[in-house]
């Protein structure tokens, strides 16, 4: 059978006004141009403290004992006073096709001091050869150079530097209760400064080598708090984590392994309110182009009613008069798709590799302890395009229907006769 003619009358009827055409599927296809590039923008903000608040010390997932946290007691290691086969579980917890690197951490509370100034310290052992894989927390030294393994070295904050009136090769010395009840002291030479721009961290975090802070603290080598990793993608860890829980049983039955969604539940928290602000904004800017659409669409088709009138009076049916309109609006609805992605595509790809710094214009910030750099992130959001793509054609069909229905409502004497 012959396909029927309404859909070629749809498409033809929106060159009858092209000036009107072009801008009402302009005013679409920037309302999708807007809600992607927005969405873009929030995902690259949520990406950056995501990355920033898992990358820079915590990791994207953690392994420690059962009760652990939130005290962090120091009498607390993987595996109890046994302690635990450090290299087997690193091995375990690596072997996992998400994980990038896997290295162990030793925490202290201690004092810090240099002269006649003391601050109070949170010591992290760590192991300076795995460590820059988990973390980049080496990264951000700004003078001097992270500690070597073996050596008595510390790497301390800028903010602490500042406290207690030291700089790179001064010495300072170590205070901090041990797992046996006594107090531990050392002398250590400050082998460089870390600023990462968020001040607890300055103040606060002091890093050594594991070894030199478990004899600090009277553990033995086997005796760690943590085995922290890095996913590929931060996304990753809650599945990784899971698939981890049985690995590492084998190795420490009381065990635990905890992604960053669990860890750090605020920024998950945020990442899912972001996510579901993206449909809100979807809703409102469709919402508001679909009174546009109906009203042009509305004109349309009130210039047009004669005409309608005469395909009505030689016997077309007011159901196809109908489909007529709303497959303009489908036409007019790909027509603004199209052009949406072509002036939305070659923005994306250019903000997403070249996004400006406005460093020149405000300087870092924090949000739920995770720093957040001055560069305005654009993330690709394949969801966000689609819904928002399906919208729009949404949009240009509901808003056909008001003007489909009063046209296949038309009373075809009536309109010839000029009631």
């Amino acid at each position: 059978m012959p396909m029927e003619p309404w859909p070629r009358i749809g498409w033809r009827n929106l060159g009858r006004n092209r000036r009107r055409t072009v801008i009402t599927a302009a005013g679409l296809a920037f309302g999708y141009f807007a809600i992607v590039l927005m969405n873009g923008l929030m995902a690259g903000m949520t990406a950056e403290m995501i990355e920033n608040g898992t990358g820079f010390l915590m990791g994207q997932i953690q392994v420690h004992e059962a009760d652990y946290l939130p005290q962090r007691s120091i009498y607390e290691t993987i595996g109890g006073r046994d302690g635990v086969d450090v290299e087997a579980l690193i091995r375990a917890v690596g072997a996992d096709p998400a994980i990038e690197a896997a290295a162990p951490r030793v925490y202290a509370g201690g004092l810090v001091s240099s002269g006649e100034s003391t601050t109070a310290a949170m010591l992290v052992g760590v192991d300076p050869e795995l460590e820059p894989g988990v973390s980049r927390i080496f990264r951000g030294v700004v003078r001097g150079r992270p500690p070597e393994r073996g050596t008595r070295e510390i790497l301390i904050g800028a903010e602490m530097a500042r406290q207690l009136a030291v700089d790179v090769a001064d010495e300072v010395v170590l205070v901090a209760p041990a797992a046996d009840g006594s107090l531990g002291n050392d002398l250590f030479v400050v082998s460089g400064i870390f600023r990462s721009g968020i001040a607890e961290l300055d103040a606060q975090f002091a890093m050594l080598p594991i070894g030199q802070l478990q004899a600090l603290a009277a553990l033995a080598p086997d005796r760690v708090h943590e085995i922290a990793a890095a996913t590929v993608d931060p996304w990753l860890a809650p599945d990784a984590a899971q698939r981890l829980a049985e690995p590492v049983s084998t190795v420490s039955t009381q065990a635990v392994v905890q992604p960053w969604t669990e860890l750090r539940p605020e920024m998950m928290d945020y990442a899912q309110l972001a996510k579901s602000w993206g449909f809100v904004v979807i809703f409102i800017v469709f919402a508001i182009a679909i009174f546009g659409v109906a009203n042009t669409m509305l004109l349309g088709t009130f210039e047009r009613r004669r005409e309608f009138a005469v395909i009505m009076a030689i016997g077309a049916a007011p159901g196809a008069v109908m489909r007529t309109v709303l497959y303009e609006g489908l036409a007019l609805g790909a027509i603004s798709l199209v052009f949406g992605v072509l002036i939305t595509l070659p923005v994306l790809l250019w903000w997403h590799n070249a996004p400006p710094d406005l460093g020149w214009l405000y300087g870092d910030f924090t949000m739920f302890g995770a720093l957040i750099r001055p560069v305005l992130r654009v993330e690709y959001d394949a969801a966000t395009a689609l819904w928002a793509g399906l919208a729009l054609v949404l949009t240009a069909l509901l808003a056909a229907l008001v003007p489909a229905a009063r046209t296949a409502r038309l009373l075809p004497a009536d309109t010839l006769s000029g009631d």
